[in-house]
C-alpha cells in the first residue's frame, strides 16, 4: 500500500532536526522565561496551553476522549512528569545554566536502568552496565563537586539536587507508564498528560504563592516569545515530530535525541545565552553522555539475557 512507502528524506531530516535542535534549545528558552515569570506558573502555562491544543486537535479528528480511568492514570503520571520533573527543572534553571540543566536531565536513563535492576528486576546488572553507571555518577560529581582543580565553578547545590530528583521522578513515571491504562492514541495520551500537568502546575504555583506580586503587564516581550517557543516549537511541533518519527524510524535511531539534546543545549547556552563552557562542563558532559550511550545500547542486551536466564528449561519438551 502507498501508506507504507518510505517518506521523503527531507521529511525525515526535518523531523530529526526538530527533536534534536528544537528540544535542545528549549532549555535556554526556559531560562529566559523564568527570569521574569515564576517557574511553576511558566511551566503550567506551557503545558496547559499545549495540552489543550493537542487534546482539541485530536478530538476534532475523531479520537475519543480518555475515560475516567485513563484521566486518573494521566493525572498520576502528570504529577511525576510535569509537577516534579518539569516544575523542578523550571525552578532549577533560575539557579543553574540551561546547558548544565540539560546534561543533568540526561541522567534519566541511568535512573531508569537502576530502577529496572533494583526495583523491577527486569534486567540483570552486568559489568558493562555497572561501569556505565559509575561513569555517569562521575560526570554528576564533576559538575556538582567542589573540586578546585577544574576550571569553572560547580553548579548550585540546591539546583543540582532538584534536577536529580526531577530525573528520578521522570524515570519512575516512565516505568509506571507501562502498567497504567492510557488512551490508545499516543497523541491523545500525551495531550491528556500535558493538560493535566498544566492544571496541576498552576495549582502548585498557587499553593507556592507565585501569583502574589506577579503582573502580566510587567513581563517583557522576550519572555512571552520564550513561552510561545516552548508551547509551539517545544511541545506541539516537537511532540508531533517525535510521534511521526516513531512510526517511520526505529526507536533506537529516534532515541538518539537523548545524546544530542544536551550537546545542543550547552552550545546554544554558550553562543546565545552567554553561559560559560569550562573544563568542568566539558568533562562532566562527556562522562554523562558516554554513560547514557552505553546504558541505552547495553540495556536491550541485558534484558534479553535476563529474560533467557529467567525462563525455565524447555529441553525436555
Amino acid at each position: 500500500m502507498e501508506a507504507d512507502s518510505k517518506p521523503a528524506t527531507w521529511k525525515i531530516l526535518l523531523a530529526f532536526a526538530i527533536i534534536y535542535f528544537v528540544w535542545g534549545s528549549t532549555f535556554l528558552a526556559i531560562r529566559v522565561g523564568v527570569r521574569e515569570v515564576p517557574p511553576f506558573l511558566l511551566a503550567g502555562m506551557r503545558f496547559f496551553i499545549a495540552g489543550l491544543v493537542l487534546y482539541l486537535w485530536m478530538r476534532l479528528h475523531g479520537t475519543p476522549s480518555p475515560t475516567f480511568r485513563e484521566w486518573r492514570a494521566a493525572s498520576v503520571l502528570a504529577v511525576l512528569m510535569f509537577v516534579f520533573d518539569y516544575g523542578l527543572l523550571f525552578w532549577a534553571e533560575r539557579r543553574v545554566p540551561s546547558g548544565i540543566a540539560a546534561v543533568m536531565m540526561a541522567t534519566i536513563p541511568m535512573f531508569m536502568a537502576l530502577g529496572e535492576i533494583v526495583v523491577l528486576r527486569s534486567q540483570r546488572l552486568t559489568l558493562r552496565l555497572a561501569v556505565a553507571l559509575l561513569i555517569g555518577l562521575g560526570g554528576v560529581v564533576v559538575l556538582v563537586g567542589p573540586s578546585s582543580s577544574l576550571a569553572g565553578a560547580s553548579i548550585d547545590t540546591a539546583g543540582a539536587c532538584a534536577l536529580i530528583f526531577a530525573a528520578i521522578s521522570w524515570s519512575i513515571a516512565s516505568s509506571l507508564t507501562r502498567k497504567f491504562s492510557l488512551p490508545a492514541s499516543k497523541a491523545m495520551s500525551s495531550g491528556a498528560q500535558m493538560f493535566a500537568g498544566g492544571v496541576l502546575l498552576m495549582l502548585a504555583a498557587l499553593l507556592l504563592g507565585e501569583f502574589r506580586g506577579f503582573h502580566l503587564e510587567a513581563v517583557s516581550r522576550g519572555a512571552w516569545l520564550a513561552l510561545a517557543y516552548l508551547i509551539v516549537a517545544g511541545s506541539i511541533a516537537g511532540f508531533t515530530a517525535y510521534v511521526w518519527l516513531i512510526h517511520h524510524e526505529s526507536p533506537t535511531k529516534v532515541g538518539t535525541y537523548a545524546y544530542v539534546n544536551p550537546v545542543v543545549a550547552v552550545l546554544v547556552g554558550y553562543f546565545f545565552g552567554g553561559e560559560p563552557i569550562g573544563l568542568r562542563t566539558i568533562l562532566g558532559t562527556a562522562l554523562v553522555l558516554v554513560s547514557v550511550v552505553v546504558i541505552t545500547t547495553a540495556s536491550k542486551e541485558a534484558k534479553a539475557a535476563w529474560a533467557v536466564a529467567s525462563q525455565p528449561s524447555t529441553e525436555t519438551e
